[in-house]
């Protein structure tokens, strides 16, 4: 069976859980992060030396970082990537925009306003991250608006799980928002998956 390291308040351990959830597969989780377990542990640390979570553990195979692991399980599976090359470049690419791009602009606000993380308590760094943020977040509203499909490159994937997650966070996060129709409506359309819906709640922002 397939074993899954990792705290589900981590958006990345979501990531994972959900494309699994999405592919039928059976699985363990094991509860790592702080402040559940501390992932710098020498045994954790002897499967990802990053002392990171997620970790995917199949008898002798260890793969960590989220992204590496969900492009794993489609591939295995055949499944949450398209099939024709230039649209499943397209779903890669909005993959990774996600980490690279869309991610980094909320950590001060996310800190600040739900982890309620001590030191966190600028008005002014709260208010550019959350500028920051939304600027990332009109680029998901255009591509959203353009693609037509209602996912983000054209047929559910990977891609969507990663994307569903950040746009989780940021209707979750108690600040003002510019208004984004497009990426309300594909909110709404992955929180009726049953899979997505698991991981979309308000206990996991």
């Amino acid at each position: 069976m397939l074993r899954i390291l990792g705290r589900v308040t981590s958006i990345n351990v979501r990531k994972v859980l959900w494309a699994l959830d999405e592919l039928g597969l059976d699985y363990g989780r094991e509860d790592w992060g702080l402040p559940l377990r501390d992932p710098k542990a020498p045994e954790f640390l002897a499967l990802n030396p990053n002392g990171q979570v997620p970790v995917l553990v199949e008898n002798e195979f260890v793969l960590w970082e989220s992204n590496a692991i969900l492009i794993y399980l489609a591939e295995r599976e055949g499944q949450l990537l398209p099939k024709q090359l230039e649209v499943r470049a397209l779903a890669l690419q909005w993959l990774i925009w996600q980490t690279s791009e869309l991610n980094p602009p909320w950590g001060y606000a996310v800190n600040a306003l739900i982890r309620k993380t001590p030191g966190y308590d600028d008005a002014a760094k709260i208010a550019e991250s959350m500028t920051r943020w939304g600027a990332k977040m009109d680029l998901l509203e255009a591509q959203l608006a353009k693609s037509g499909t209602g996912f983000v490159a054209g047929e559910f994937s990977i891609a969507d799980i990663a994307l569903g997650l950040s746009v989780h966070r940021w209707i979750s996060i108690a600040a003002d928002k510019p208004v984004l129709p497009a990426v309300s409506e594909y909110y709404e359309r992955l929180k009726g998956r049953v899979a997505g819906a698991r991981w979309m709640g308000p206990e996991t922002p």
